[in-house]
């Protein structure tokens, strides 16, 4: 069986995290002071705060820009719960906009139509590994929290993603672009990024005010260095499956793959738009020895039962997420291309 998501790891990494483990020196320290610092550099900011994951890093970017109770926060419905936790855990209220069909981001035409008076943030997902364009949300005069989980590495006009926003977060989740096993961060301006460093730790404290327990420890960020030495090649190969399974799937009927981007799409994700149903499609795949899955779980409208979303619903039905990892063989990529096209023609 080919498994969808598969993480990428080596000796190197491996080597990296028990040399801290014979340090006797595991919690947060050191280690996550240098990631830290790397990953500044990387994403062309003035800092970086790391923390235990990326659902912590966006409720630490909301609470950084004063979320609470009373506002709204604009969220793309086509995204995973994350966004949605995020929002209510600070007390404000999620208010979800609708897909756009090119990028599969949130549609700013439709944020805007949902932006009012309450509206303290936008979340701007670049999804499946595809940087946006996020003139038209800054245009809006509302500040914009980037969710790079899926992103790290792609760049928009030379510009790293994760650079212009307010805030930016990402993601170091076992299948994600670089792992930590578990972990994310926050990047921003050197002030905000101080408010998500004084939140995420609660201990000795002379105020007694909410706070969390969301650290990374160094155990974590030695893996997640070692990995981020490697962002350039993993990208690198990321897109050379995206390029294979292009040649072999584009002259498939009924399966339409995502055309080449450049710079900006790392493809944490190769999604491609599909011409009939999708539940019996993943079952039929499955008994061809390949796992494909819908790139979204299902979007949050539904979850909430709410309609009105028509460009989420499409997407929801269409969209279907291929294998697509650094260790990912040539001949694993051609064994899913001919296992999807042999499916649509039965």
């Amino acid at each position: 069986m080919i498994p969808h998501s598969r993480p990428t790891v080596s000796a190197e990494d491996a080597e990296r995290v028990a040399r801290v483990v014979r340090s006797g020196r595991l919690a947060q320290g050191a280690e996550v002071e240098a990631f830290e610092r790397e990953l500044a550099t990387r994403l062309g900011v003035a800092a970086v705060a790391a923390v235990s994951s990326g659902s912590a890093a966006l409720e630490l970017a909301l609470r950084a820009l004063d979320v609470g109770p009373g506002d709204e926060v604009v969220v793309p419905t086509y995204a995973c719960d994350a966004l949605h936790h995020a929002v209510t855990r600070c007390g404000a209220a999620p208010v979800l906009a609708d897909a756009d069909p090119e990028t599969f981001g949130p549609s700013a035409k439709d944020v805007a139509h949902r932006l009012t008076r309450r509206a303290r943030a936008v979340v701007v997902v670049h999804p499946f590994g595809l940087a946006l364009d996020l003139d038209a949300f800054l245009a809006l005069g509302v500040p914009v929290v980037e969710d790079c989980a899926q992103a790290i590495g792609a760049r928009v006009a030379g510009r790293a993603v994760g650079s212009r926003g307010a805030l930016a977060i990402g993601s170091f989740y076992a299948t994600k672009l670089i792992t930590s096993g578990e972990g994310g961060a926050v990047a921003g301006p050197a002030e905000r990024v101080a408010r998500v460093r004084d939140a995420r730790d609660y201990d000795e404290r002379e105020e007694l005010i909410p706070r969390f327990n969301f650290k990374l420890t160094d155990i974590q960020a030695a893996l997640g260095r070692s990995q981020l030495g490697r962002l350039d090649t993993f990208v690198a190969r990321r897109r050379a499956i995206a390029t294979r399974y292009r040649a072999r799937l584009g002259s498939v009927a009924g399966c339409h793959p995502p055309r080449d981007r450049g710079e900006r799409h790392v493809f944490h994700r190769f999604v491609v738009t599909i011409e009939r149903p999708l539940g019996p499609l993943i079952d039929d795949l499955r008994e061809r020895g390949v796992m494909a899955r819908r790139p979204v779980f299902r979007p949050i409208h539904r979850a909430l039962g709410l309609a009105g979303y028509p460009e989420a619903d499409r997407l929801w039905t269409q969209c279907l997420s291929l294998p697509c990892y650094p260790s990912l063989a040539d001949a694993e990529v051609d064994a899913v291309g001919a296992a999807l096209a042999e499916a649509l023609q039965a």
